[in-house]
């Protein structure tokens, strides 16, 4: 199912505990089997198992339910088998679903906090491509070879008015997600905020390091628009889980910066994430950040070719 699964020993403390696990991605499910299920089910008394379900993730939780529903017909099937021989049906039981985020299973509740990454990553990224791609094209780029400015100071002074416009789209779709789409915001909007100035530092960054090789803004376009959106559908957990990954692709979903990026909006808009709970995605995010701007500052050359 692409999901996490673990079988503790000793199993989850209390309600709470399961709260916090999955608040902080842990786990995607957590089967609670009652003290004294099988005595109880030999005395043939009524029991109840609990599974619970991340909802955040429309797509994940279904498939996930799949397989806790099959798994739990295939026991009833077995035991009354047993019972009653190859002839008898699967005995009384009521299933009842509840989901502990996204209880409605709403796919706008998944898709709208994460359509946020993907366009704080594409539009962004594009600009400062063209900006530098731009100046290559027009020639005004031999105002950077003649003068004393460094080619990290050029890359900063290039990059710092698109952030400014970057933040302002990521207010804009974050007020049109709580007022238009009606996705509520339960978690914290200050963290949420912090989270996306360091992304969109990482994909200004990753828009000058594909302008440092291309010098027309028509490839600049196009080879920007592949390489950021191509990775960040397929690799970043917009559609499948990460943890479904394997190989190369993997590789790229644990260290591409939407991915982290996708799980700070998620988890603010459907697990009230605090600050607490989005350093690690911060973290991941904030290393990046120097990682392609050292490598924007190596290739730029500080002399035509």
């Amino acid at each position: 199912a692409g999901s996490r699964y673990f079988i503790e020993k000793p199993p989850l403390a209390s309600y709470d505990d399961i709260d916090a696990r999955m608040r902080a991605g842990e786990i995607n499910l957590a089967i609670e089997i009652p003290p004294g299920f099988a005595a109880d089910i030999a005395r043939g008394r009524d029991v109840e198992v609990g599974a619970w379900f991340d909802g955040a993730n429309p797509s994940r939780a279904n498939t996930v339910q799949g397989y806790v529903q099959g798994i739990h017909a295939s026991w009833i099937m077995r035991k009354a088998r047993e019972t009653y021989g190859d002839a008898a049906l699967a005995g009384s039981f009521e299933l009842v679903t509840r989901f502990r985020y996204n209880p409605d299973v709403k796919s706008v509740v998944a898709m709208v906090p994460a359509v946020i990454p993907m366009l704080l990553l594409m539009i962004p990224a594009i600009l400062t491509t063209l900006s530098v791609a731009r100046e290559k094209e027009l020639g005004s780029i031999i105002n950077f070879y003649v003068t004393p400015v460094t080619r990290l100071e050029f890359l900063l002074g290039k990059q710092l008015p698109y952030i400014a416009l970057a933040m302002l789209n990521f207010f804009l779709m974050t007020g049109m997600a709580v007022f238009f789409f009606h996705v509520l915001l339960t978690g914290s909007f200050f963290g949420l905020t912090l989270a996306a100035l360091i992304y969109v530092t990482a994909t200004t960054a990753l828009g000058f390091l594909v302008s440092v090789f291309i010098t027309s803004q028509v490839a600049a376009l196009f080879a920007t628009a592949m390489l950021t959106m191509i990775p960040a559908v397929s690799y970043s957990g917009l559609i499948d889980p990460v943890t479904s990954l394997s190989g190369f692709g993997r590789v790229i979903g644990e260290i591409y910066p939407t991915t982290w990026f996708v799980t700070a909006a998620r988890g603010s808009f459907s697990k009230a994430f605090g600050i607490a709970e989005l350093i690690e995605p911060m973290l991941a995010m904030g290393i990046a950040v120097p990682v392609i701007l050292g490598a924007c500052t190596i290739f730029l050359k500080k002399q035509a070719r």
